[in-house]
């Protein structure tokens, strides 16, 4: 059992995928698994075949806070993030990532893989360095050295979905550097992660991120660069949507007019300050 690593795993009806990795990482590291589907099946079927698992279950209040909260059972000096639908992710990269972090003296903050379904062709003999310094990590796996992650206060929970990774990475970055291990390599199968019961599930979801996107979006750029320079930034966006909304209300376009006020929705509460209230 590595000492020095805590895996997480973050739930949400996604019972195939977190048993999947389970069966990979078990007998190698303390492992925390976090739902927020409220999956009681997943949960009895852990606490039989992998007992030693830290399963707790959460109301969904979004993956920063479900890792935010993960880490207060981490006493490891590193902690990895992933998603479920991340795949490659194997005992071999882990060690990878500490060998790195080792290298780093621990000068780091977040280390991260290279995500192939982003560049699979410009791979080949790209990275002549194995760390690739970067100021951003994508938030689908994430190496984190655990006393820089508690510096910066961790996740901010204002974010319920999307800009949660940019966010950590953009504070950590002031703090000590992230890097790219370019020998750690993955897929993510995007999408995968949360799997719907039915079309109109789907179809509310679906809604949900693009509620989400628009309004994270605009909570990071005033977080980071100040209200008035995101106004001005995103005043395109204000009239474009305002535009095409007016055009579909004309023309009767109900399934774009709908597309179109959510975006309003969402990118109009996070201007006037308004919390992400959209939580499933």
């Amino acid at each position: 059992m590595n000492n020095k690593i805590t895996i997480i795993l973050t739930a949400h009806k996604s019972k195939k995928l977190v048993l999947n990795h389970l069966k990979n990482f078990y007998d190698y590291f303390k492992i925390i698994v976090i739902d927020n589907s409220n999956d009681l099946v997943l949960k009895k079927e852990i606490s039989q075949k992998y007992p030693n698992v830290i399963f707790r279950i959460m109301d969904n209040n979004g993956y920063g806070a479900a890792v935010n909260y993960a880490v207060k059972f981490v006493d490891s000096r590193y902690f990895l993030v992933s998603n479920p639908d991340v795949v490659g992710m194997d005992i071999n990269n882990v060690l990878k990532f500490e060998q790195a972090a080792t290298k780093l003296n621990d000068k780091f903050s977040i280390l991260g893989p290279i995500d192939l379904d982003l560049q699979p062709k410009k791979i080949k003999n790209k990275y002549k360095s194995e760390l690739i310094e970067k100021k951003r990590i994508t938030g689908i796996c994430m190496f984190i050295n655990k006393k820089n992650f508690d510096f910066i206060g961790g996740f901010d929970e204002n974010i319920f979905l999307y800009y949660e990774d940019d966010d950590i990475c953009k504070r950590s970055y002031r703090y000590s550097k992230n890097y790219l291990l370019s020998s750690v390599r993955i897929n993510h199968i995007a999408g995968t992660s949360v799997i719907s019961e039915n079309i109109h599930e789907k179809n509310k979801q679906d809604d949900l991120r693009m509620w989400h996107f628009i309004w994270s979006k605009f909570y990071y750029h005033k977080k980071h660069y100040g209200y008035i320079l995101s106004l001005i930034v995103f005043l395109p966006v204000i009239i474009r949507i305002n535009f095409r909304i007016s055009l579909y209300k004309i023309i009767n376009d109900k399934k774009k007019l709908n597309k179109y006020s959510i975006r309003w929705s969402g990118l109009k509460s996070s201007i006037f300050g308004i919390k992400s209230f959209k939580r499933i």
